[in-house]
C-alpha cells in the first residue's frame, strides 16, 4: 500500500512491527501484496488488513478509497447496527452512562466484529476497520481501568473473548494504525454530527487522547498478537 495514500488524509501511519508472527501456519508468508498469486497453482493468496485509529481518525475514509480498487474489499465498523438494534441506539445510550451500558455495548461489538471477520472473504485483500482485538485490548480494557466496567463484567467478557480467538480462526496479516491529533478527531465529529457522538467531551481517554490510546494499544501489542504468536511456535 503506498503510503503517499495515506498521508492525503492528513494522518501518520504505524505498520505492526511483528508482520511475520501475525501470519497463522496455514498461510503462505511471501509477504507483499504484490505476490498475491501462486505461479504454481495460480490460485489467490488472500490478505487481511485491519486499519486501527482513533475515532474520526480517517478509517472509513480510508476504506472507502481503497474499496475503487478492483482485488479489494473493505469492511466498515459495522456502526449501524450498534446505533439501531431493535430500534435502540446502544451506541447512545454508552456515551451517556458509560457504567451501565459499556459491557452492553461492547459484548454487541464483540458479536459484530466476529461476524465482520468470519464472513467468507471474495477478493485477494480484506481491509477492515478495526478488530475484534482491538475491541477487547483497548475499549474494553480501558472501560475496566477506568472503573466504568465493573469486575464481574469484564470477567465474563474476557471468558467469552479467549473462547472466541481459541475456538475459531480470525486470520489477521497487517495492522495499520491511523495517527491522528485529538483536536483534528473532535472537529471531524463536530462536522459530521453525529447525533449520539455530541456528548463526548474531548477528555475521554478511550477515544480523544491518542497518545493515551496509542500506548494502551502498543502496551497490549502482544496480547493481540498472542494467538497468531502462539500458533507460530508449535
Amino acid at each position: 500500500m503506498p503510503l503517499a495514500v495515506w498521508g492525503l488524509l492528513g494522518v501518520s501511519v504505524r505498520c505492526c512491527s511483528h508482520f511475520h508472527r501475525l501470519v497463522p501456519r496455514t498461510r503462505s508468508r511471501r509477504g507483499s501484496a504484490a505476490r498475491l498469486y501462486s505461479n504454481k497453482s495460480k490460485e489467490v493468496e488472500k490478505l487481511v488488513i485491519c486499519v486501527e485509529g482513533n475515532i474520526a481518525s480517517g478509517k472509513t475514509t480510508c476504506l472507502e478509497y481503497f474499496a475503487n480498487s478492483s482485488n479489494i474489499e473493505a469492511l466498515t465498523e459495522p456502526v449501524p447496527k450498534w446505533r439501531n438494534i431493535w430500534n435502540h441506539n446502544l451506541l447512545a445510550l454508552m456515551y451517556e452512562d458509560p457504567s451501565r451500558w459499556a459491557i452492553t455495548l461492547q459484548t454487541y461489538v464483540q458479536l459484530t466484529m466476529l461476524q465482520q471477520h468470519i464472513l467468507p472473504q471474495t477478493m485477494p485483500i480484506r481491509m477492515i476497520e478495526r478488530s475484534i482485538y482491538s475491541a477487547k485490548y483497548v475499549f474494553v480494557e480501558n472501560h475496566y481501568r477506568s472503573s466504568t466496567m465493573p469486575a464481574v463484567d469484564y470477567a465474563v467478557l474476557t471468558e467469552w473473548f479467549n473462547w472466541i480467538v481459541t475456538n475459531i480462526h480470525i486470520p489477521v496479516d497487517l495492522i495499520v494504525y491511523l495517527q491522528t491529533t485529538p483536536e483534528t478527531c473532535q472537529a471531524r465529529l463536530k462536522s459530521r454530527c453525529r447525533t449520539e457522538e455530541k456528548v463526548i467531551p474531548l477528555v475521554i481517554p478511550a477515544d480523544h487522547d491518542v497518545q493515551k490510546m496509542l500506548k494502551q494499544y502498543e502496551d497490549q501489542k502482544e496480547k493481540i498478537l498472542y494467538p497468531f504468536c502462539k500458533r507460530s511456535s508449535t
